[in-house]
């Protein structure tokens, strides 16, 4: 076999879906083969997210330049890791942690330490001659992958679009698609009836972050509404076919006195009101999935939303979990959620998201991969949610080439494997 040692690491800054900068990072190795990953960013971050780099120079791109992180690759990292073994995904990840030596990578850079990561695992793809999700699944000892069934931005507020709405997203799930070419022709269909209904109703048609419609409705039940009028607009059945996933953000949402704020419905709800809302939002909508329904922190409210609703639907714990291992332990021990958004650029190494993915799964949680709402064109998500069996994906809308790099790559995915949809949260 040839030579699987690095040769050469080298990283650029490049610009994101929202035209901020990140970075991107290529591996070299001797006998050719390369590797290159690009790192997106987040609006609605979580407080326990690993930490993202910037230069915080404020005459140079508003002072969102990830230069100091291109030059930690370019010399520290590629000093520590050429040489090493790009088969040993696991060792060159702990090697990382320990040349940042920080807890949430603040030295080297999130940003930075992910793009090396990510990079490292696509050059021993490159170097095995072997798709990325064979490669993951070898390294994650996946026993049978399957393809992620979608949930898809139809409408979106919050921070993905200025705050037009209280509620960050409204997600279209396609339930009964029994294949991802299935699924990919219902989301098709309902972006497209929901741009046509909006125009005909006279709503705004400008797009969020995510790509997702932002008509600024006063209140999210006229928005829960818009989205059942959408599925019978496009011959799908609420309930059945087409159902509903919720990210409320929460923390964004929370007072000073431990409140939440509808700005936009001019009303404050308590936990325990926000938790009687979504009881009550899950029985009058074919809401299947709520993500993020309370602070990061409030741990005893989660618990309480989970005992109400967790037995019915999907709880979803994004930033109170950061995909973070001792979060999500704690999560498991305190029945806090009984799913997890998976997103590594809030881990910060391909083996630490790995884990987060094992130790939910292995503890009965759903695990849903995740963009984030500044993309790049990098595809590597299709891939880690194919080659761990996640069993869902949140791309985005069906908009925009960033996210629709990842639909493309997951359709040829199909093409190559065969491999199944995952069931629906609700099936």
């Amino acid at each position: 076999m040839n030579n699987p040692e690095i040769s050469n690491i080298r990283a650029r800054q490049i610009f994101d879906s929202r035209g901020r900068p990140t970075i991107e990072v290529t591996v070299e190795l001797e006998d050719g083969s390369t590797g290159s990953a690009s790192v997106p960013s987040g609006a609605s971050t979580g407080t326990f997210e690993a930490f993202e780099l910037r230069d915080r120079c404020e005459d140079v791109y508003e002072g969102l330049s990830v230069f100091r992180a291109v030059e930690n690759v370019n010399s520290e990292i590629a000093a520590e890791l050429c040489g090493d073994d790009v088969l040993n995904q696991r060792e060159i990840d702990d090697s990382l942690r320990e040349l940042d030596g920080t807890g949430r990578l603040e030295r080297l850079g999130a940003n930075a330490v992910l793009g090396v990561s990510l990079a490292v695992s696509r050059a021993a793809a490159e170097f095995l001659k072997m798709p990325l999700y064979q490669w993951i699944a070898e390294i994650f000892d996946t026993k049978e992958i399957t393809l992620p069934r979608p949930m898809v931005n139809i409408l979106s507020g919050g921070r993905h679009a200025g705050c037009g709405m209280d509620i960050q997203d409204f997600l279209f799930i396609p339930q009964t698609a029994e294949t991802f070419s299935d699924a990919v022709r219902q989301i098709a269909k309902t972006r497209f009836t929901a741009d046509k209904l909006a125009k005909a109703k006279g709503f705004s048609t400008l797009l969020a972050d995510e790509g997702g419609l932002s008509p600024s409705f006063p209140t999210a039940a006229d928005a829960l509404e818009f989205m059942v009028e959408i599925f019978e607009s496009a011959a799908l059945r609420p309930f059945d076919d087409a159902v509903i996933a919720i990210d409320l953000a929460a923390t964004v949402l929370q007072t000073d006195a431990n409140k939440y704020l509808f700005a936009r419905e001019n009303r404050e709800f308590s936990a325990l009101e926000i938790i009687e809302l979504m009881q009550d939002w899950a029985a009058e909508f074919p809401v299947v999935s709520i993500e993020d329904a309370l602070g990061e922190e409030d741990w005893r409210h989660w618990k309480i939303l989970n005992e109400r609703l967790g037995d019915k639907i999907q709880i979803v714990g994004d930033d109170l979990f950061t995909t973070n291992p001792e979060r999500v332990e704690k999560g498991i021990k305190e029945k806090s959620a009984n799913a997890v958004l998976v997103k590594p650029n809030q881990n910060g190494t391909l083996t630490g998201t790995l884990e987060v993915i094992k130790k939910a799964q292995d503890n009965g949680l759903a695990t849903i991969i995740s963009a984030r709402s500044g993309e790049t064109a990098d595809d590597f998500i299709a891939d880690l949610a194919v080659g761990t069996a996640a069993g869902q994906i949140k791309i985005g809308s069906f908009r925009n080439s960033e996210r629709l790099s990842k639909y493309n790559r997951l359709l040829q995915i199909e093409e190559e494997t065969a491999a199944p949809l995952a069931f629906s949260p609700n099936l």
